[in-house]
């Protein structure tokens, strides 16, 4: 497990937050990060591979957009710190960004447009506060205390998760099977038989149609917590319920179920609980 220097013992939220401004600099961070990704999007780039042993792909779009989010942080809140995938943390006050700078970079390097732009605000012991922004289709989906909601085209919608309670009804996504360890994967796909539908290739976005009520389960392993983090708030907001797959918090990542509702988590757990 890795040591995320961050974490600390805080459980409550203050009423001092200033979630309205944070909120605020998350947009305006978000929407600023489009001029970095979108330069390079459908683009010929050349991919490295981070790792010794199997493909887990990075760009210059990574670095830079990590690296932008970066300096705007460090400018309009210098006294937050940061934890992103790429550059890894930077020491700040009681608060913590951790960053995706592009969640999904597979679909990214195959100009497929189910990426996303994922920053959390961790006060310590959990986000509170989430962004996920895609800018090919200008979908910024934002969750904390305040709501949920959906920026797009200037207009502010509120999200809401679907009605659906059994996973014979639902419509699942998932981004691999190559995702899962093997416990897990017969777990996921004894669910997924049962499932009215699966959708593949998803990453962030999955999780963002969920909050939207487009999908009603996102089923996952193999997270890392900048993969999920950002993602917890907007999908509580919105109705949603989201844990690991032994009902705990999914803020850490690993092995992650996202529901609708209490329900319906309640019937994927049956299927999940034994998986890990």
């Amino acid at each position: 497990m890795v040591d995320w220097p961050f974490l600390r013992s805080q459980t409550a939220i203050p009423a001092s937050y200033e979630l309205e401004k944070w909120q605020a600099t998350v947009l305006e961070i978000l929407r600023g990060s489009a001029d970095v990704t979108l330069r390079y999007f459908r683009q010929s780039l050349e991919v490295d591979n981070k790792l010794a042993t199997g493909f887990d792909p990075v760009t210059i779009a990574d670095r830079e957009c990590e690296a932008y989010i970066d300096q705007a942080l460090q400018c309009l809140l210098p006294a937050h710190g940061m934890f992103g995938e790429e550059s890894g943390y930077r020491a700040g006050g009681d608060f913590t960004w951790v960053v995706d700078p592009i969640d999904g970079t597979r679909s990214f390097i195959c100009g497929v447009p189910l990426w996303g732009t994922l920053m959390a605000l961790n006060n310590g012991a959990e986000p509170i506060l989430g962004g996920m922004y895609q800018p090919w289709s200008d979908e910024l989906f934002i969750g904390s205390m305040l709501g949920a909601f959906l920026h797009r085209g200037g207009v502010q919608s509120r999200l809401q998760t679907s009605a659906v309670t059994a996973v014979s009804d639902a419509k699942v996504a998932c981004t691999a099977l190559d995702i899962f360890a093997p416990d897990a994967l017969r777990c996921f796909q004894a669910l997924a038989s049962d499932a009215r539908l699966v959708r593949f290739g998803t990453d962030c976005y999955g999780y963002a149609l969920l909050a939207q009520g487009g999908v009603d389960l996102v089923v996952e392993d193999g997270l890392q917590p900048y993969d999920i983090q950002a993602l917890i708030p907007i999908i509580e907001a919105a109705g949603g319920v989201i844990s690991n797959w032994q009902g705990g918090s999914a803020a850490l990542g690993g092995s992650v179920v996202a529901a609708a509702n209490a329900t319906l988590h309640a019937d994927a757990m049956r299927y999940l609980a034994q998986g890990h």
